[in-house]
This record gives C-alpha cells, structure tokens and sequence, in this order.
C-alpha cells in the first residue's frame, strides 16, 4: 500500500478535531476554528519524551509570545495520547498546546505518516508522524510546508518566521 504524498503549499489544510488537556481538563481543538482567529501553524512530531522533540517544543515555548505578536497559534502534534503529552509537557514545562493524533488520522491525511518508524532499532511502528511544520492562514490554505524523513532534522523556523512576517 502506497502513501500519499504530504501537502504543499497551496493546498487547503484538512479540518481535524483533536484532544487536549488543560488546566480546567480535556478539550477538543477544532483547526477551522482556530485559523479563523489568525495564523496556524501546526509542528508535527513522531514522539514525546525523546530528546529531539523535547528541544524543538522548549525551544518553540521560549517564543510563543513572538508567535503570538505574529497574530498565530501553535500547536503541537503527536500519536500519543494526551495523558503522555500531559505529563511530557509538565516535566520538560512545554506551553505549546499538545494535540493527540492517538488514531494517526490526521498524519495520514496530510501525507507525514511513517509506513515504519525506525525499524533499524526495533520500533518500526506505522503511523507515527515524521518532524513537519504547515503553516496555514486565515483561509485554511497550506502557506508554508516542511516534512522531514530525518526525524532528528527540525523543521526551519527563520523560513516559517519569514513567511508569518509575510503574512502579517
């Protein structure tokens, strides 16, 4: 079974509900109703608590208040379930809201999903999302696209800071 292949700029971003926790307890994110508000932008990873993720998320955290002067939400997703994420972002004190893709939908429907993770070291797990950024604007529209097949590679952030400043 082939994939298909990941979405690029100028594609309308796929609408998807996830699960989150917060203070007050789990809630859904809706992304059409959050690009409605501004900017999305939307940093897929394969796996909490692994260090590569845990830097590109507390590094992201250092500067949401960049983000949100450039009028855009970010969120975080990964196939783990929001407890885990919980619990990740407690210990490593990540402010980047965390979405569960606990189902892989949303990976697969924007093309990222691994057929295998890392099965030279055991894993090979199907679903799993490979390190990519969208940035998604107002309309719903793809404004920027980055996926990596190296999930150590962390996606570029002056580019995807360019291109916010471009749509600001």
């Amino acid at each position: 079974m082939s994939q298909k292949l990941s979405l690029s700029v100028g594609d309308a971003a796929p609408n998807f509900t996830l699960s989150t926790t917060t203070a007050e307890g789990p809630k859904k994110i809706t992304l059409s109703e959050s690009y409605q508000k501004g900017s999305v932008l939307l940093l897929f990873v394969p796996m909490a608590f692994t260090p590569v993720c845990t830097k590109e998320f507390c590094t992201v955290t250092s500067e949401l208040s960049l983000y949100a002067n450039l009028n855009t939400t970010v969120y975080g997703i990964s196939g783990d379930n929001p407890f885990a994420q919980e619990a990740w972002a407690a210990k490593e004190k990540i402010k980047v809201p965390l979405l569960s893709d606990y189902e892989h939908h949303v990976a697969t429907a924007y093309g990222i999903a691994y057929e295998s993770f890392l099965p030279e070291i055991g894993l090979g797990m199907s679903g799993v999302p490979k390190r990519s950024a969208f940035l998604i604007d107002r309309a719903g529209i793809i404004q920027y696209a980055e996926v990596n097949d190296d999930p150590k590679q962390l996606p570029n952030f002056e580019k995807i800071k360019a291109k916010l400043a471009e749509l600001k």
